[in-house]
């Protein structure tokens, strides 16, 4: 009873009530182990930092078990939206960090299974996850995210499974409205010392709008084997076929006001869309040397190709310096990190240190065409652009953690980064002069940590670090006045970041946490010019991203489970510059004053969910989400307006023999409201609005043998 009462006053009365849990408890939460904060294996309660883990079953069971925005709303301080746009990656921030990314993921890096899926400039995605072989994603939030190097507010690591055990084949599949499609067939297990994980996914959609069907193919393979206790080799391959994934593009508030499931018209005269192949394999050996000491050693390399159709009107790409209206990547990449872990005693009390360096590299050739052929649009013409972009980073990093008296424990890390970015141009001609250039950026980031234990079932902490972000590849290669080559005037963004948490577990059944959190930038990267189709990027001054998160997870009886996850975020320019608003724009001229917004960041989002149910019977949750007006452009002319959506869904386990079956339906936005699910900040022709779909239902099963 003094459990639940606990838990019903931190429901209530958020974060200041954590200092009333005074229950009885022996010991804390036996939490799953993480080790992206860390990179040794720990418990997550006594580290000072801010990390969450989101388990398989959350990602994929009663889930369409593609997007990973769709299945990380409880995390607080993390919005990932799905933009329903597959040419496009899905829309994530931490903090308030990365909202202001008009395409992929910037600000967060992204890993899978210690392999970088973020370049060494900063851009990511997740479009290559597999969330049906995931064993768990890691989602790591605050100043410690900065020990991951350029453009790290924070951090996203997928794990695939390790197999074990016997043979286990999973087939699911899950079909809905849309004409929404997944197929999966997962073979999980272990022959001897040999373990393996491998998984085909393959979806398709046509889409709730006009123009935005898409299909995916996706495979993930993870082959371990233990030469001893000591040695330990890991292979992981994974390949993404995404073939002409039709853009809808955004809406403008005028197109989204009068049918929210429209297409802008310029999507389907220009047939916008986008082709993916990526093919990328890794290694991972483990070498324990003694008790105290170990090295890790990865390597990684991949193979990327995009072509995307853009809605670049044909006269705006009669400019000499234009690089058309299609975009050709053909990117080789590959790095490798090695590490050397130590775990021991100083002066009797527990400590622990890595030591490593890493290196990342890819070499893009990337050629830009017209997107007509005379009266043609929406098909590829004549070459506009060829170059080589070479970008490559080499990072040495340090950190430790030493429980340097009973109730305190300390961590600390630094992390030296330098970034070069090449470019060497093909496209010469008489109005195109040669534009190769080159530039490198370097920064040292520090960050330090404190933790106080004054019971077994609570934990304050502080923490503080620097960060820095360089100018994406996509950011620096337009010059705002319009002629071709590097925009070398851009420099790095840097930030001061600090947090003050709170974390409680009392056994199994109660687990809450509260952080406040202050990001001071400098040299903002944003909006400078429209020019022919594109944006070009400039330095700003300061900007202050500040608030609070606040979850709790409560078992109130066996059955039943309450999760609440809470994000304030307040996120404005500190100081006034110029920029431009709509297209074409050669010169800024419109001023951003001190205190706007920052475009993409809600003040407020709130998620809950209540589940009952136990492994096999019965089982069903609803859940809701709201999410406070959003900025969509740096002067804050525009804002998509706030919402609320709820969902349920229900399900039935069994076990016979052999053999596992799970069904489920899901029934989402059951209140049929209209909302704009994601944003395009800053768009020059504003079309800022992504829409999200009305009522929707998903059904599915599987059928495990084991």
């Amino acid at each position: 009873m003094k459990k639940r009462a606990i838990a019903l006053v931190l429901c209530a009365t958020g974060g200041p009530a954590l200092a009333i849990a005074a229950a009885e408890s022996d010991s804390p939460t036996l939490h799953e182990v993480v080790v992206t904060a860390t990179r040794i294996a720990v418990d997550p309660f006594n580290i000072p930092a801010a990390i969450s883990s989101v388990s398989a079953e959350q990602l994929r069971n009663d889930a369409l078990g593609v997007n990973l925005a769709d299945d990380v709303s409880s995390v607080p301080g993390l919005l990932a939206r799905n933009r329903n746009n597959y040419a496009q990656d899905q829309q994530v921030s931490i903090r308030g960090i990365g909202a202001n990314s008009a395409f992929g993921i910037r600000g967060v890096r992204v890993y899978q299974d210690g392999i970088p899926a973020t370049g060494p400039d900063g851009q990511g995605q997740v479009s290559q996850f597999n969330l049906d072989s995931a064993s768990r994603v890691e989602i790591l939030r605050g100043p410690f995210s900065a020990l991951y190097g350029n453009s790290a507010g924070g951090v996203i690591q997928l794990f695939t499974a390790t197999g074990s055990g016997p043979l286990r084949l999973r087939s699911a599949v899950a079909y809905g409205s849309f004409d929404n499609l997944r197929a999966s067939l997962n073979a999980l297990g272990a022959i001897g010392a040999l373990g393996y994980n491998l998984d085909y996914s393959h979806f398709q959609v046509a889409g709730f709008r006009e123009h935005s069907a898409a299909k995916n193919d996706s495979f993930n393979g993870k082959v371990d084997y233990s030469f001893n206790d000591a040695n330990h080799l890991a292979l992981i391959a994974n390949v993404v076929a995404r073939p002409n994934a039709q853009d809808p593009l955004g809406l403008t508030p005028q197109e989204f006001a009068a049918d929210p499931e429209s297409t802008d018209p310029a999507a389907t005269r220009f047939n916008t869309r986008k082709s993916l192949q990526q093919q990328q394999v890794g290694l991972v050996y483990d070498l324990t040397l003694n008790e105290q000491q170990s090295v890790r050693l990865l390597g990684y390399g991949g193979h990327r190709i995009v072509q995307q159709f853009l809605s670049i009107p044909s006269a705006s790409q009669g400019a000499p310096g234009s690089a058309g209206g299609v975009v050709a990547l053909n990117r080789q990449y590959g790095g490798g990190d090695a590490r050397w872990s130590w775990k021991g005693d100083m002066f009797d009390r527990p400590m622990s240190w890595v030591v490593g360096v890493s290196y990342d590299n890819q070499n893009e050739l990337r050629r830009g065409y017209n997107n007509f052929v005379g009266a043609t649009l929406g098909v590829q013409g004549a070459m506009r652009r060829n170059e080589n972009n070479i970008v490559h980073n080499i990072d040495e990093y340090a950190q430790g953690t030493w429980d340097f008296a009973s109730m305190w424990s300390a961590m600390v890390g630094v992390r030296h980064s330098d970034v070069n970015f090449t470019s060497n141009d093909h496209y010469i001609t008489a109005t195109n002069k040669d534009d190769s250039g080159e530039i490198t950026y370097g920064a040292t980031s520090p960050v330090a940590g404190l933790v106080f234990k004054p019971a077994d079932w609570l934990r304050l902490y502080a923490s503080f670090g620097q960060g820095f972000q360089t100018p994406l590849g996509s950011e620096l290669a337009y010059r705002p006045d319009g002629t071709s080559g590097l925009n070398l005037d851009l420099r790095p963004a840097r930030s001061n970041n600090t947090e003050l948490g709170v974390k409680i577990a009392i056994d199994p059944d109660i687990t809450a946490e509260f952080a406040v959190f202050q990001a001071l930038t400098r040299q903002e990267i944003v909006v400078d010019t429209n020019i022919g189709g594109r944006s070009t990027f400039q330095n700003s001054g300061r900007t202050r991203r500040q608030g609070a998160e606040y979850s709790l997870n409560y078992r109130l009886a066996p059955d039943w489970r309450l999760q609440l996850a809470y994000t304030y975020v307040d996120a404005h320019y500190s100081d006034a510059y110029l920029t431009c608003v709509a297209a074409p724009c050669a010169k800024p001229t419109v001023l951003v004053t001190a205190g706007n917004r920052l475009p993409g960041v809600p003040k407020n989002n709130v998620y809950a969910q209540l589940r009952w149910g136990a492994e096999t019977g019965w089982h069903a949750s609803a859940s809701a989400q709201y999410v406070s007006n959003v900025a969509v452009n740096d002067v804050n002319s525009v804002y998509a307006p706030a919402y609320a959506v709820a969902g349920l869904d229900g399900g039935y386990g069994i076990e016979l023999r052999q053999f596992r079956f799970n069904a489920f339906l899901r029934l989402n936005n059951l209140l049929n409201r209209r909302y704009v699910g994601s944003v395009i900040v800053d768009d020059g022709n504003s079309r800022y609005f992504e829409p999200g779909p009305g009522f929707n239902v998903l059904g599915g099963f599987s059928v495990t043998m084991k």
